[in-house]
């Protein structure tokens, strides 16, 4: 015989925490307050996935003011991965900072913020302060001085390649950057004046591979077109920034694609 569990009553709505009240008005005012932390396009999905997490954990820091100081730390595990691998060495993080000073890669200001986060995290791990240490204000600054500085090594990487004099695909670049990417968070389902954002995403990356393995049939072509209208039509529509900068790199590979059949001037 199968026991069921007993029902569970409706659970309680989150309650602000009274230690974030001066930061913003409501939890609304949160998602402003992080608006400027775009995810880069052309990063794994490790550090995609460790970055967008500290974003999420300093606009929930409205509900749990302990969020933002763990959204700095985890940050971190973004910014260690991208050095090291930049770097292509395996020192602790501290070294990592400071050969990425000394080689050009980051500017001392970021160093110096950098360094401020790694500092909060070894007192955190010893116990020296508490997951309370900070504001989600000055978390934001901290987290900020990440994102900017993998921001600028991925880009760095990005012109080293392209100085190597060897043949880029344009198309082909861009759409590994956008397969790295996950989709919007909270986006699924989502429809803008009739079209679904998620079946727009899935209609250009099969015309992409198509295109990548051998080219577009007219009928492929005609498609094309319309998903570009589709997304001019929706582009001024998404309010939320990773959305933007997402649809927009979908936008920039069909763009690629029509370019390539447009036919020759006379």
């Amino acid at each position: 015989m199968t026991i069921l569990p007993p029902k569970l009553g409706s659970l309680p709505l989150p309650v602000p925490d009274p230690r974030s009240r001066g930061t913003v008005l409501d939890y609304a005012g949160m998602h402003a307050l992080v608006a400027s932390l775009v995810l880069p396009g052309n990063a794994s999905m490790h550090v995609m996935i460790a970055m967008e997490t500290s974003r999420e954990l300093l606009r929930h820091s409205y509900y749990r003011y302990e969020f933002a100081t763990v959204a700095v730390t985890h940050s971190l595990l973004a910014l260690e991965h991208v050095l090291a691998e930049r770097l292509a060495v395996n020192e602790p993080l501290g070294e990592l900072i400071k050969r990425a000073t000394d080689t050009g890669l980051i500017t001392a200001d970021l160093e110096a913020e950098l360094d401020r986060s790694r500092l909060l995290r070894d007192k955190l791990a010893k116990g020296a302060v508490t997951s309370a240490a900070l504001t989600p204000v000055q978390a934001i600054t901290m987290v900020h001085a990440v994102f900017d500085a993998v921001s600028l090594c991925l880009r760095e990487a990005r012109a080293a390649e392209m100085s190597e004099g060897q043949p880029v695909d344009r198309l082909a670049r861009l759409w590994e950057e956008h397969c790295r990417a996950p989709y919007p968070p909270g986006f699924r389902g989502v429809d803008i004046e009739g079209v679904e954002l998620i079946l727009q995403d899935a209609d250009v990356a099969g015309l992409v591979q198509r295109e990548l393995s051998g080219g577009l049939d007219d009928n492929g072509i005609a498609i094309l077109w319309a998903c570009i209208a589709d997304l001019d039509k929706i582009a001024p529509l998404i309010n939320e920034e990773y959305c933007v900068s997402y649809f927009g790199r979908l936008r920039a590979a069909a763009g690629l694609i029509a370019a390539r059949h447009l036919p020759a001037a006379t």
